[in-house]
């Protein structure tokens, strides 16, 4: 490949000395017969390719086969115009060409030029320029329409990810074909050019220059002259003919032969009334009989071999029918309606327009950066959320759904935007109250006309899809810990295998099993803990698997390894205001761990328990009417256990220990719970 590289790099320097350089006759022979058998692999290439995306250097091809030709049109015209002697293959063409007649013959060189510029370049040229601005305005929707496919598992992220590299390489194949096309038409002007160069030039330098008779130069400046254009324009003629076949086979997914075959000899009447008019042409008219009898035959035999490939086809169905309702038969194909989606979100028909991409709703591209946005903050990798309308539901009305079990509901409006109160928000709106479904703040539906207003008030204004987005991301966060199942535990742990294969050898299934792992990872997920740092988690459960087995404990260990995370999460100006417990609190909870072989657990009296969290909801109810964030800090061992104890009451209490926050945290009390 190296020596390849190389060759290719002095071919491209050679070819760009020649212009000045004068080239032998014997070399220049050969070059132009290259010339000719490369374009002639140009044109095949561009018949057999089945895709753009096979040849995606023909731009490039086109401006170096450009370059090429024009390079021999000035060593053949330095030729002819100095010696009067361009090499035999220009001779041979020339000759070939005109015969014996020098006017016919140049007649038909420039009824080739013009066919050549007029018919074949311009039309390549127009149909690129067409075809790089209709790939280019349809790459926001091919690349919607692939995030579509991905939010609704048709495809997976792999295939998502080649399809983009496609759309994009399509998108530059295009544009570069539209500018090397006007390669093409320029080299089609220059030989035009060159031509009438090399005639007059060489007819006046012929007669003047060289003294030759006027009848011997016009003859021998015209066979050079036409010679030396037929191998540049058919060459090039060649090449137009390549770039228009790769620009005009769009819709294509076969090579032009087998599309040829395919689309005009498949439709059998037509082949029949073509074959029934030519033999009655051939009969009924003065045309020559034998030609249109032989074509109408041709076509009839056509027409009849079509018939039989028909009936072929048409059997093949019902070959695939019947197997098909054997395959409903079996009794297995339940299964398939056993699957539960992880996350389904479930719609009216009056919010269909925010799903469908048409209508230029972006409710799937706003899926897709949720779901790379839990990935960035929790670490999880969502599932897909799968999209359905549901005629039951009201028309404005959507569900959220986790593991088939509907967990939040809201209603939006399609054609309103949601205005809230931030607590800065001055004069009254006009518009239809409702509860902001993610956080639970009044606000209102408002219309268009209403949107400048409030925002001048000071509302926060968002539209549905936004409303729905935030919403879903809120649910996705509170149940991720539902979400993360064992196999997509082993999904993250073969991601850090690729680097750390080292810890996870000693981890799993050494010390800890991939259940235990998922209760741990699940725990974190619980309390809002990032796990997208898998390899620090895994070290932790490395250190202490081997001790304890208690995914409880485990947890608590993981989250004191995890301190800079946890500090930096709840502190903020390196201070912390907390609530803490009363001494006979926390000893009535050390006392209470019962240890059993599954895990451990508190037993204390039930007026115990409803003491001590009536205590902590009034503490926690001060906190929050002053506007500050309820914090609980414990000792190591009492987090967990308080921490399930106030999940009876809220899951929204943070309770931290004092080995999760750094040494450097200031921490000041602000209320202590007691009994």
């Amino acid at each position: 490949m190296k020596r390849g590289d190389t060759f290719v790099a002095l071919a491209i320097i050679g070819i760009i000395l020649m212009i000045i350089i004068p080239v032998p006759k014997g070399i220049l022979d050969f070059l132009l017969s290259l010339n000719i058998s490369l374009s002639l692999l140009i044109l095949l290439l561009s018949m057999y390719a089945e895709d753009a995306l096979q040849i995606t250097i023909f731009p490039s091809l086109l401006l170096l086969t450009t370059l090429f030709r024009l390079t021999l049109n000035v060593s053949t015209t330095r030729g002819i115009l100095k010696d009067a002697d361009a090499g035999g293959v220009v001779e041979a063409f020339g000759n070939f060409v005109i015969g014996n007649d020098a006017v016919v013959g140049f007649i038909i060189f420039l009824i080739i030029v013009l066919i050549n510029f007029l018919v074949i370049t311009k039309g390549a040229e127009r149909v690129s320029e067409v075809a790089a601005r209709f790939t280019l305005d349809a790459m926001p929707g091919k690349q919607m329409a692939i995030d579509a496919d991905l939010n609704a598992g048709l495809i997976t992220e792999d295939e998502a990810r080649q399809r983009r590299k496609d759309v994009q390489k399509y998108a530059d194949f295009y544009g570069a074909m539209d500018g090397a096309s006007k390669f093409v038409k320029g080299d089609a002007i220059a030989g035009i050019i060159i031509t009438i160069i090399n005639i007059g030039a060489g007819f006046l330098i012929g007669i003047i220059g060289k003294g030759m008779p006027f009848q011997q130069a016009l003859q021998r400046y015209t066979v050079l002259t036409v010679g030396d254009g037929l191998v540049g324009q058919i060459p090039a003629l060649l090449i137009s003919t390549a770039t228009g076949l790769v620009v005009t086979r769009a819709a294509s997914e076969a090579n032009l032969g087998q599309d040829l075959i395919k689309q005009l000899f498949s439709n059998r009447m037509i082949l029949l009334i073509i074959g029934g008019v030519m033999i009655a042409l051939g009969i009924l008219t003065p045309l020559p009989k034998f030609a249109n009898i032989l074509l109408g035959a041709i076509f009839i035999f056509l027409g009849l071999r079509a018939k039989v490939s028909d009936k072929l086809e048409m059997a093949e169905p019902e070959i695939a029918s019947t197997s098909e309702a054997e395959e409903l038969r079996r009794p297995e194909n339940v299964l398939g309606l056993l699957k539960v989606d992880d996350i389904e979100l479930e719609f009216g028909y009056g919010l269909l327009p925010l799903a469908d991409i048409d209508q230029g709703g972006d409710l799937l591209d706003r899926i897709v950066m949720i779901r790379r946005q839990i990935a960035m903050e929790l670490g999880l990798v969502v599932p897909i959320v799968r999209l359905r309308d549901n005629i039951q539901l009201n028309p404005n009305e959507y569900i959220i759904k986790v593991k088939g079990v509907k967990v939040s509901k809201g209603e939006v409006y399609f054609d309103h935007y949601l205005a809230m109160d931030s607590g800065v928000g001055e004069g009254s709106i006009e518009g239809i109250e409702t509860i902001e479904p993610a956080f639970g703040l009044p606000a209102k539906w408002i219309t268009e006309k209403e949107r400048e207003k409030a925002e001048i008030f000071g509302y926060t204004v968002v539209d549905p899809p936004s409303v729905i987005a935030t919403h879903l991301t809120e649910v996705i966060k509170e149940k991720a810990y539902e979400l993360i199942g064992r196999q997509d535990v082993k999904t993250l742990i073969e991601n850090v295998r690729e680097e750390y294969p080292a810890v996870v050898e000693e981890v799993v299934p050494k010390v800890l099993s991939l259940g235990e792992v998922q209760k741990v990872l699940s725990n974190l997920l619980r309390e809002q803990i990032s796990i997208r740092d898998m390899v620090s988690i895994l070290e932790t459960l490395a250190d202490y698997g081997s001790i304890t087995s208690d995914t409880d404990l485990l947890t608590e260990y993981v989250r004191q390894r995890m301190s800079g995370y946890i500090t930096n999460k709840y502190v903020e100006n390196n201070s912390l205001n907390v609530v803490t417990l009363d001494n006979g609190i926390e000893e009535l909870i050390m006392n209470s761990i019962n240890k059993t072989e599954t895990g451990s657990y508190l037993s204390i009296d039930p007026s115990k328990v409803q003491l001590i969290l009536n205590n902590t909801l009034k503490i926690i109810q001060k906190l929050t009417s002053i506007g500050e964030q309820p914090i609980i800090l414990t000792a190591p061992i009492v987090r967990i256990y308080f921490k399930k104890l106030t999940e009876q009451m809220t899951r929204d209490i943070i309770v931290i220990s004092y080995n999760e926050l750094e040494s450097s945290v200031e921490v000041q009390s602000v209320g202590v719970v007691v009994i």
